[in-house]
Parts: structure tokens; C-alpha cells; sequence
């Protein structure tokens, strides 16, 4: 029998392995894509897994993975308005350093 974390995982893991596919079979594979869906389900698997009355310990922890992802999602939306507005030369640079 599994226990819950293991199911957390195992859902998040079959989570990407689907969002991948659907990349690969729609021919839109690429790293912001799959990073901005993979971050919406683990959002969707963590809000629906916890308990709504107590708060789990293990909570506070996952709140800091929440926190970078939004902080790498608002660079990926950055960088994405800067290319539509012309500014891609400025803000490219630092951007590619992040590696995204």
C-alpha cells in the first residue's frame, strides 16, 4: 500500500509524463510550456490534497517550492511581454543567464 506522500509523487509524476506527451503529440514542446503546465498541476494536486479544516506541517514547505515557481513563472511572463514589446535586447540577456 502506498502511503499519501507516495501518491502525491506518483500523481505529480504521471502529471508531467501526460503534460509531456500532449507537448510532444501537439509539436509545442518547449521548456516554458512545460514548466507553466507542470506548475498548474502541482498548484491543482496540492490545493486538492491537503485537508481544508488544519493546515499540514508539510505545508509550510511546499509553500516555498509554490513561491519559486511563481517567482520563474513571472520571469517566463516577463520575458514574453518584453519580446511582444520590442525590449527582448535588454531584458534577453538576464533572462538567458536564468536559463529559460
Amino acid at each position: 500500500m502506498l502511503t499519501k506522500n507516495q501518491k502525491l509523487v506518483y500523481t505529480f509524476g504521471a502529471w508531467m509524463f501526460v503534460v509531456l506527451a500532449l507537448l510532444v503529440l501537439l509539436s509545442s514542446l518547449s521548456p516554458e510550456y512545460f514548466f507553466v503546465l507542470s506548475l498548474i498541476g502541482f498548484l491543482i494536486i496540492v490545493e486538492l490534497s491537503g485537508p481544508f479544516t488544519v493546515k499540514p506541517r508539510w505545508r509550510s514547505r511546499v509553500n516555498v517550492a509554490i513561491a519559486v515557481g511563481v517567482v520563474v513563472f513571472a520571469l517566463i511572463v516577463l520575458g514574453k511581454v518584453a519580446d511582444i514589446l520590442g525590449y527582448s535586447s535588454i531584458l534577453g540577456y538576464h533572462i538567458n543567464i536564468l536559463g529559460i
